[in-house]
């Protein structure tokens, strides 16, 4: 592995610490030389671990990875600060510190991205292959690529706390592609039309049973339904919630309440199911916010 140490403001982070050190006169040879046998030994450890079997070849890769995950341990650990970044990577297995902090940080995130086997173990491959860099690149974007995959994990994360609150199903599966919005949208609109009980598949099958109250159909009344909903959650997941939505989130409710009224008398009417998809498609059933998009067998 070859450190390269270069005047950069935009690569790796852990090239940007070693550049400031030695700007600063802060790094000798030698310990650039620990560094260096620190991040050779781990790139050796990593590529058995997880490469043999699969990428024997790719010994570089295994650098590469290194050299990115150990950036981003050590970016978090340092709070981006390249003088304390420094301090820790020269003290005893700050490297290994640095590179493990990194590991853990993509683990959590990959919880939901993980459908099959990872040649990583418990780490996502795409997400890794956006922080791995070799260390003279011009360009590193690991810090952001980890950022957007956090923000997407603590939306999973929030849309699996709202179905354990709301829903009698609270399985999660990360294929359905649900969106927190959505799944908190659909929690205001079933409770509004059938009081505060588990969220069932049964909307789209009970809703002829429903007597629609013209006080329903205002934007203060949605939005007194939606502060409701978001009294019995957790102060985090509820500002959560607060935070993903759109701004015409109280406006798409309304909608979609409307929606649900003429839905209701076709089914009164006994409308065939073909009738009532193609009802669902005129209106632009994924622009329905909180409508449920299951099938009714």
């Amino acid at each position: 592995m070859e450190i390269v140490l270069r005047d950069s403001n935009q690569g790796p982070f852990l090239t940007k610490v070693l550049d400031y050190a030695q700007a600063e006169s802060l790094l000798d040879e030698t310990q650039l030389a620990e560094i260096k046998n620190k991040a050779i030994l781990m790139s050796l450890k990593l590529a058995d671990k997880f490469y043999n079997k699969h990428k024997m070849h790719l010994l570089e890769n295994a650098a590469f990875d290194v050299i990115g995950v150990a950036s981003l341990g050590l970016m978090s650990l340092s709070n981006h600060d390249q003088a304390i970044a420094f301090k820790l990577l020269i003290a005893p297995n700050g490297m290994v510190k640095s590179f493990q902090k990194g590991w853990s940080m993509l683990s959590r995130v990959s919880k939901y991205k993980l459908n099959g086997k990872s040649i990583y173990g418990d780490i996502d491959p795409i997400l890794l292959d956006k922080i791995s860099t070799p260390s003279d690149a011009d360009e590193w974007l690991g810090w952001q690529s980890y950022q957007d995959a956090l923000l997407d994990f603590n939306s999973e994360e929030s849309i699996v706390g709202l179905l354990n609150q709301f829903y009698a199903q609270s399985t999660y599966d990360p294929l359905d592609c649900l969106s927190l919005e959505n799944v908190f949208a659909e929690v205001v609109l079933y409770r509004l039309l059938f009081g505060p009980i588990k969220v069932r598949q049964n909307l789209k099958q009970n809703i002829a049973k429903i007597e629609f109250d013209d006080a329903w159909f205002t934007l203060e009344f949605i939005e007194q339904q939606v502060e409701h909903a978001l009294s019995e959650l957790p102060s985090t997941l509820a500002e959560t919630i607060r935070t993903d939505q759109g701004k015409y989130f109280t406006a798409g409710l309304l909608r979609t309440l409307t929606f649900a009224k003429h839905y209701r008398e076709l089914r009164l009417d006994n409308a065939s199911p073909e009738r009532l998809e193609r009802y669902e498609d005129k209106e632009g059933l994924i622009g329905l916010l909180g409508w449920p998009v299951y099938l009714v067998m």
